[in-house]
Protein backbone atom coordinates (compact mmCIF):
# COMPACT_ATOMS: atom_id res chain seq x y z
CA UNK A 1 0.00 0.00 0.00
CA UNK A 2 0.98 3.03 -0.53
CA UNK A 3 2.84 5.54 1.95
CA UNK A 4 1.59 8.98 2.44
CA UNK A 5 4.38 11.78 0.84
CA UNK A 6 3.82 14.01 3.35
CA UNK A 7 4.77 13.52 6.58
CA UNK A 8 5.99 15.58 9.47
CA UNK A 9 9.89 16.48 10.08
CA UNK A 10 12.51 17.80 12.26
CA UNK A 11 13.36 21.06 9.85
CA UNK A 12 12.64 24.62 12.01
CA UNK A 13 9.81 26.02 11.48
CA UNK A 14 11.25 29.23 12.79
CA UNK A 15 13.98 28.82 9.98
CA UNK A 16 11.66 28.31 7.06
CA UNK A 17 9.37 31.14 7.94
CA UNK A 18 12.51 33.68 8.05
CA UNK A 19 13.86 32.15 4.76
CA UNK A 20 10.58 33.44 3.17
CA UNK A 21 12.09 36.25 0.88
CA UNK A 22 9.26 37.95 -0.01
CA UNK A 23 8.89 41.06 2.97
CA UNK A 24 4.71 40.54 2.76
CA UNK A 25 4.70 37.07 2.21
CA UNK A 26 6.78 36.17 5.74
CA UNK A 27 4.46 38.46 7.41
CA UNK A 28 1.41 36.97 6.24
CA UNK A 29 3.09 33.64 6.92
CA UNK A 30 3.52 34.40 10.35
CA UNK A 31 0.34 35.64 10.95
CA UNK A 32 -1.57 32.58 9.49
CA UNK A 33 0.86 30.22 11.61
CA UNK A 34 -0.35 32.45 14.58
CA UNK A 35 -3.84 31.94 13.60
CA UNK A 36 -3.75 28.00 13.22
CA UNK A 37 -1.27 27.87 17.15
CA UNK A 38 -4.59 29.42 18.22
CA UNK A 39 -7.31 27.30 16.68
CA UNK A 40 -5.18 24.27 17.49
CA UNK A 41 -3.24 25.15 20.77
CA UNK A 42 -0.47 23.07 19.25
CA UNK A 43 3.07 24.15 18.28
CA UNK A 44 3.71 24.24 14.40
CA UNK A 45 5.85 21.73 12.82
CA UNK A 46 6.98 21.33 9.72
CA UNK A 47 5.64 18.72 7.15
CA UNK A 48 7.63 18.33 4.19
CA UNK A 49 9.87 20.83 3.19
CA UNK A 50 7.43 23.57 2.76
CA UNK A 51 4.33 23.24 5.03
CA UNK A 52 3.95 24.49 7.95
CA UNK A 53 1.57 22.07 10.19
CA UNK A 54 -0.54 21.99 13.30
CA UNK A 55 -1.59 19.12 15.76
CA UNK A 56 -2.61 15.55 13.78
CA UNK A 57 -5.12 13.34 13.04
CA UNK A 58 -5.55 10.07 11.89
CA UNK A 59 -7.51 8.94 8.72
CA UNK A 60 -8.89 5.48 7.53
CA UNK A 61 -10.24 5.26 4.02
CA UNK A 62 -12.56 2.67 3.01
CA UNK A 63 -10.38 1.20 0.77
CA UNK A 64 -7.94 0.20 3.79
CA UNK A 65 -5.15 3.16 2.81
CA UNK A 66 -4.51 5.03 6.57
CA UNK A 67 -2.21 7.55 7.74
CA UNK A 68 -1.68 11.08 9.39
CA UNK A 69 -1.81 14.29 8.15
CA UNK A 70 -1.70 17.59 10.00
CA UNK A 71 -5.36 18.72 11.67
CA UNK A 72 -4.33 22.54 9.70
CA UNK A 73 -1.80 24.24 8.05
CA UNK A 74 -0.21 26.90 5.03
CA UNK A 75 2.38 26.66 2.47
CA UNK A 76 3.81 30.23 1.50
CA UNK A 77 3.96 29.52 -2.51
CA UNK A 78 5.11 31.39 -4.96
CA UNK A 79 1.53 31.91 -6.71
CA UNK A 80 -0.42 31.93 -3.68
CA UNK A 81 -0.37 31.52 0.49
CA UNK A 82 -1.85 27.65 0.34
CA UNK A 83 -3.96 26.94 3.32
CA UNK A 84 -4.93 23.55 4.66
CA UNK A 85 -8.69 23.87 5.62
CA UNK A 86 -8.98 19.18 6.13
CA UNK A 87 -12.68 19.63 6.62
CA UNK A 88 -13.34 21.22 3.15
CA UNK A 89 -15.96 23.62 2.79
CA UNK A 90 -18.94 22.58 1.85
CA UNK A 91 -20.26 23.09 5.85
CA UNK A 92 -19.51 26.60 5.47
CA UNK A 93 -20.95 28.59 2.71
CA UNK A 94 -21.91 31.85 4.30
CA UNK A 95 -18.62 32.14 5.65
CA UNK A 96 -16.84 31.76 2.80
CA UNK A 97 -19.53 34.09 0.53
CA UNK A 98 -17.92 36.97 2.99
CA UNK A 99 -14.48 35.70 3.06
CA UNK A 100 -13.00 38.44 0.47
CA UNK A 101 -11.15 37.32 -1.95
CA UNK A 102 -9.70 33.23 -2.85
CA UNK A 103 -9.77 30.28 -4.59
CA UNK A 104 -10.39 26.64 -3.17
CA UNK A 105 -9.50 23.01 -4.14
CA UNK A 106 -10.83 20.23 -2.55
CA UNK A 107 -9.32 21.30 0.71
CA UNK A 108 -7.18 24.24 -0.17
CA UNK A 109 -7.87 28.17 0.29
CA UNK A 110 -5.65 29.39 -2.10
CA UNK A 111 -4.91 33.60 -1.50
CA UNK A 112 -2.46 36.22 -2.68
CA UNK A 113 -2.36 38.03 0.65
CA UNK A 114 -3.63 37.85 4.19
CA UNK A 115 -5.26 41.62 3.22
CA UNK A 116 -7.35 39.93 0.65
CA UNK A 117 -9.90 38.09 3.12
CA UNK A 118 -11.31 39.28 6.28
CA UNK A 119 -8.99 37.89 9.43
CA UNK A 120 -11.92 37.37 11.71
CA UNK A 121 -13.68 34.97 8.96
CA UNK A 122 -10.38 33.29 8.35
CA UNK A 123 -9.84 32.22 11.91
CA UNK A 124 -13.40 31.31 12.41
CA UNK A 125 -13.04 29.08 9.26
CA UNK A 126 -10.07 27.77 10.46
CA UNK A 127 -11.36 27.21 14.25
CA UNK A 128 -14.05 25.83 13.05
CA UNK A 129 -12.55 22.85 10.75
CA UNK A 130 -10.09 22.38 13.20
CA UNK A 131 -13.22 21.52 15.44
CA UNK A 132 -14.87 19.52 13.16
CA UNK A 133 -11.53 17.23 12.31
CA UNK A 134 -11.67 16.85 16.45
CA UNK A 135 -14.88 15.49 16.26
CA UNK A 136 -15.26 13.43 13.50
CA UNK A 137 -11.40 11.77 13.52
CA UNK A 138 -8.45 10.37 16.02
CA UNK A 139 -6.60 13.56 16.86
CA UNK A 140 -3.61 13.91 18.57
Amino acid sequence: MAENKTKATRQSVTAFLNGIEHKQKRADAKKISAMMRKATGARARMWGASIVGFGEYHYKYDSGREGDLMLTGFSPRKQALTLYIMAGFSEYGSLMNKLGKYKTGKSCLYIKRLSDVDEKLLQQLIDRSVKYMRKNYETK
